[in-house]
């Protein structure tokens, strides 16, 4: 059966009535879950470069990058789950790797004449099937790559922090007025 079958099978017995939610989410988890990194970017300027100069124009910078970031992500151990226009999707095994790949990808688009904004989270995550994850550190990592950070910055969640304390970091705002966001002080 496919892991999207087998998950909405899971979640249909949710919604009965008197499911044992808790003991339906352990089994879901024990399934699907697993902790890892989760890094989120957005390329700076390609809508607008879209929009002015044509897709053809836009594609070509998708294109770059991606040929600047994909051997950088797989340096790192990092496994590129998704592209969406002009972002990744990418999960890591453990935080550090994703940093250090982060670092990398906006000393490589520096150099080649373009910005990259980047959100990092970890946790908890479901991985569903080969392209799909879901969790609240993916939200977040996909609201700080996309909406928050600026050109060359690389934002991270609280739970991504705690995940390495020894990272000189300056706090940057809140996620939804609630949640703590961190940057590189070196970025």
């Amino acid at each position: 059966m496919a892991d999207a079958d087998e998950l909405a099978q899971w979640l249909a017995r949710r919604r009965l009535p008197g499911a044992d939610k808790a003991g339906i989410d352990a089994a879901i988890f024990a399934r699907f879950g697993r902790t890892q990194a989760v890094m989120f970017t957005d390329l700076v300027g390609f809508s607008y470069m879209a929009a002015s100069y044509g897709i053809v124009e836009g594609l070509q910078l998708v294109e770059a990058s991606e040929a600047l970031f994909l051997p950088l992500v797989a340096q790192h151990g990092g496994q590129c789950l998704k592209r969406e226009g002009d972002s990744l999707l990418v999960l890591f095994d453990h935080a550090l790797p994703a940093l250090s790949a982060a670092r990398a990808m906006v000393a490589a688009s520096n150099a080649a004449g373009f910005e990259v904004c980047i959100g990092l989270g970890y946790g908890d995550l479901l991985r569903i099937g080969e392209h799909e994850v879901w969790g609240a550190e993916v939200n977040a990592a996909s609201k700080l790559g996309e909406d928050l950070a600026c050109g060359g910055e690389v934002l991270f969640t609280h739970d991504f922090r705690l995940a390495v304390p020894q990272v000189a970091v300056k706090h940057h705002g809140l996620l939804c007025d609630r949640w703590p966001v961190y940057r590189l002080s070196d970025t």
